[in-house]
């Protein structure tokens, strides 16, 4: 893994940390390449259940790094979007723990999260208006869905920011900390949700992300498909006869 990007694993938690903290945690393809390896990593261990992703130095990220750009070098992965994660965020839950700056990529980077954890202090914003550039990661697609129209369009066409506070009024950010303490919080909404059963968590991630798309129709029908394996698996038995015997369950993930 490149220095550009830390990981740690432990009880069933990734963090993953931009780590450019000398650039505001701007992303070149360096940056995202090694996110996408940390993400990757995330969804193929067994033994993981939930991300977290972060910046160090104060800031979780700058958007893209326009030196790079400027050099003809990308912020993104075909295919996999802003800084690995915008276009195909990873099946099992991503929070983000946000310091600081989230900007034009660094908001759209946090909004395709599950979840946001912010200091109180922190900022989001859409400026690529100001530069006559458009926000083109996903920040416009997503901002309307988590915040009303009318309020996701002010933010959008004007470019200002979005302090925190504001934005957990909104809904937009889950849970609001003092400022250096955005990480902690997440890791504590974190390792609640590790607590639980893996295959659980991951089929209720994915049918609350692809109910939207469903037909009236046929909603119940995938509703059902999509439950069926976790009902029947070898973690639904534990749960249930943890439970019986008044103990810690000790989930298989199968």
């Amino acid at each position: 893994m490149s220095d550009l990007v830390l990981t740690s694993f432990a009880d069933g938690v990734a963090v993953i940390t931009i780590n450019r903290p000398e650039a505001r945690n701007a992303v070149n393809r360096a940056v995202a390449d090694a996110v996408a390896t940390a993400v990757d990593e995330l969804e193929s261990r067994d033994d993981l259940v939930v991300g977290v992703i972060t910046g160090a130095g104060g800031t979780f990220c700058a958007g893209a790094d326009l030196k790079a750009l400027a050099a003809g070098e990308r912020s993104g992965i075909p295919g996999r979007g802003f800084c690995g994660v915008t276009e195909t965020p990873p099946a099992k839950p991503l929070i983000a723990a946000v310091e600081g700056y989230a900007l034009g990529g660094g908001t759209e980077l946090a909004l395709a999260c599950d979840m946001i954890v912010a200091a109180r202090t922190a900022r989001f914003g859409l400026p690529e208006t100001k530069r006559g550039l458009i926000a083109a990661g996903g920040g416009l697609v997503r901002l309307p869905r988590k915040i009303p129209y009318n309020i996701a369009m002010q933010y959008a066409l004007t470019g200002a920011f979005l302090g925190a506070e504001r934005a957990h009024e909104l809904g937009l950010v889950n849970e609001l900390t003092a400022q250096g303490g955005a990480l902690e919080g997440a890791l504590t909404l974190a390792q609640e949700i590790a607590a639980n059963g893996p295959l659980a968590v991951r089929a209720s991630k994915g049918i609350v992300v692809d109910s939207a798309d469903w037909a009236a129709d046929e909603a119940w029908d995938r509703n059902r498909a999509a439950c069926a394996p976790v009902f029947a698996s070898a973690d639904a038995k534990e749960g249930a006869l943890a439970f019986t015997e008044k103990r810690a369950p000790v989930w298989g993930g199968r």
